[in-house]
């Protein structure tokens, strides 16, 4: 089997982002973290530094007409300094609607207690985890 770059999705968020990646084969999705919207670019640089990375996906909102919703006004500055800082790696965007409900359903059906349920940074990585592995459904 050959080896690819991996892919990177973002939920971005105006407070915390969710990132998941894939593995080097472009199999399976799996979260990586939850960082602050401030140490954001800091750590990507670190992750790219360290690992092979082909395309970021990121998750893109709308709303139930297809709309972009208000969201996508704080998306938007990100993507454009994103191009600037990593020019050489593939931007793609992919709907996120529903993310945050199926990721609030995946978390309750893995049976975790209420107090993890509550963790909002959990929430995020696996919101970025659906995104990704919507994605890479659909490609």
């Amino acid at each position: 089997m050959k080896i690819l770059g991996r892919i990177l999705a973002i939920d971005y968020g105006r407070k915390r982002v969710g990132l998941a990646v894939t593995d080097e084969f472009q199999i399976i999705a799996n979260a990586l973290t939850t960082i602050s919207v401030n140490e954001l670019f800091a750590y990507l640089h670190d992750y790219f530094s360290k690992e092979k990375v082909d395309c970021i996906v990121i998750g893109e909102p709308k709303q139930m007409n297809y709309e972009p919703s208000e969201s996508t006004k704080y998306i938007e500055p990100f993507i454009r300094k994103l191009k600037i800082e990593f020019p050489n790696i593939k931007i793609e965007r992919h709907d996120e609607r529903f993310t945050s409900k199926m990721a609030q359903q995946t978390i309750l059906d893995a049976g975790l207690k209420k107090k993890d349920r509550q963790n909002k940074s959990l929430l995020d990585s696996v919101s970025a985890t659906i995104i990704l592995q919507s994605y890479m459904n659909s490609i």
